[in-house]
């Protein structure tokens, strides 16, 4: 398994209705206080490592969409 399935969070993104996409991207970058729109691709692709409190947010932030299974391609 490649480092990018470990940490990306694309198995839970392509869960989300279309209609929650652009809500879950600005909670997501506003969570872990990103400054633009594309500093959030290279974590949902997983070629960031997200810090532990970081995972914590992204995991909560699918849970509010009743998703839990959420990281891996």
């Amino acid at each position: 398994m490649t480092m990018e399935k470990n940490f990306s969070f694309k198995k839970g993104w392509k869960q989300l209705p279309q209609s929650a996409v652009p809500e879950v991207r600005s909670k997501i970058i506003s969570a872990l206080e990103l400054k633009t729109i594309p500093s959030f691709y290279p974590r949902l692709n997983g070629r960031i490592e997200p810090k532990i409190s970081e995972a914590r947010k992204i995991e909560a932030i699918f849970a509010e969409y009743g998703i839990t299974d959420i990281w891996g391609n």
